[in-house]
């Protein structure tokens, strides 16, 4: 008779804590809060490296989620504007829009 695998072993305990967001709804949140964040202070809120950081913001603006322009104040620094009315990605919350993610952050 076989043994039915675990899926992880109780002794082991993750080097980091996992959450219920991704990294890429992380950036959103940041961006929707603050959108003039420079690419090194994403990448140091949400616990990613810049190289990540950059990746998803392609990402992002690749699908709409996202738009960026430069700062008229600072031709050196971006400023991002967050498409509220786009559906979250995955088929069991896809009936839910941005807007509607962005507004957890300002229950309290």
């Amino acid at each position: 008779m076989k043994r039915p695998l675990s899926r992880k072993s109780p002794s082991r305990a993750p080097t980091t804590p996992w959450t219920f967001l991704s990294n890429h709804a992380h950036v959103l949140i940041c961006l929707a809060q603050e959108p003039t964040l420079r690419i090194q202070d994403l990448a140091d809120r949400v616990g990613i490296t810049y190289r990540a950081v950059q990746r998803i913001l392609d990402e992002l603006e690749a699908e709409g989620y996202l738009s960026r322009s430069r700062r008229q104040d600072d031709a050196r620094s971006n400023e991002y504007r967050v498409n509220l009315d786009l559906p979250l990605r995955h088929p069991i919350e896809q009936h839910q829009r941005i807007a509607a993610l962005l507004a957890l952050g300002k229950v309290r």
